[in-house]
């Protein structure tokens, strides 16, 4: 099993497949690099190389007390990168809070180290409702949050991820073993990193680095119906402020896209970053929406 060292010493963890042009997938929280194993596949299957780390403090990386800021997880993708031998351009993909690492990375390293970047449910460009950002999630939120966390982690997950796949009385568009496996993931984190993430994920305002994605082929991919980072403060913005960014709604899915609607997602990512194009996807998507109306 491949690890890296990071500038602390802190060992991260990440599986490197396939052969081809580098991706690299950054998982979201309080999961593991586990949550792409299904578009590495087919990623793979596509002739890219997927390059899948465990953020540090989750999975089977190290579980330091410091090192909890995008900053931090920033220079941690350097690490690995260069543990693995990458000296070319990757294309980034990042899921809920692994967005925040996408873009920071693109802010310290370049874009001439980035060849497309893709933000999955993505925490950018600023999470917390403040008056300059009232489409935010509250602060009284994320104090709940941290609250249930110190109480009872293992139920408060348990909980928390019904919200993150949108499962409900009526609803429940994953199987209980999806649910099963999300709650086991967060379980191999630490409480520091678990509650440290958490804040680094709702307090870092990004807007100042969407500037850098200016040049780069960007695709945002978020649910309608996502309560855990709400579309309306995070992927529309992107879209909006970004130019050239193209925006796929998945309408009326929730937070958990990789699981609620995997294929449809594994067809976005290949048909993205295989090089056909990002007007390819948009026809494609454009394609689906018309013969569900029908």
């Amino acid at each position: 099993m491949p690890y890296a060292k990071a500038k602390d010493g802190t060992k991260l963890y990440y599986k490197d497949w396939g052969r081809g042009d580098p991706v690299v997938l950054m998982h979201g929280w309080p999961l593991t690099g586990d949550t792409f194993d299904d578009a590495a596949m087919r990623l793979v299957e596509a002739g890219k190389r997927c390059i899948i780390p465990d953020r540090r403090g989750f999975g089977r990386s190290d579980q330091p007390w410091d090192g909890h800021d995008y900053d931090t997880y920033a220079d941690d993708v350097t690490a690995v990168l260069e543990d693995a031998g990458v000296q070319e351009p990757v294309a980034l993909v990042g899921f809920s809070m692994g967005g925040g690492e996408v873009v920071r990375f693109l802010t310290k390293q370049g874009k001439n180290r980035v060849s497309k970047a893709v933000l999955i449910s993505s925490v950018v460009p600023y999470m917390l409702q403040t008056d300059d950002n009232p489409n935010g999630v509250p602060q009284s939120t994320f104090d709940e949050m941290t609250e249930g966390m110190k109480k009872d982690r293992e139920d408060f997950f348990q909980s928390f991820f019904k919200d993150f796949f949108g499962v409900g009385v009526v609803s429940h568009p994953v199987s209980d073993g999806v649910l099963m496996n999300a709650w086991r993931q967060s379980m191999l984190a630490g409480l520091r990193p678990t509650l440290a993430a958490a804040q680094a994920f709702a307090t870092t305002d990004f807007r100042p680095d969407l500037k850098s994605f200016d040049g780069v082929p960007t695709l945002v991919i978020h649910g309608t119906s996502d309560k855990t980072v709400p579309i309306n403060a995070t992927g529309r913005v992107v879209a909006d402020q970004v130019p050239g960014a193209q925006l796929i709604e998945y309408d009326g899915s929730a937070h958990g896209l990789f699981a609620t609607d995997k294929e449809r997602l594994c067809d976005d990512l290949v048909s993205f970053l295989s090089g056909s194009g990002s007007g390819s996807v948009g026809q494609q998507a454009e394609q689906r929406q018309d013969e569900a109306a029908y």
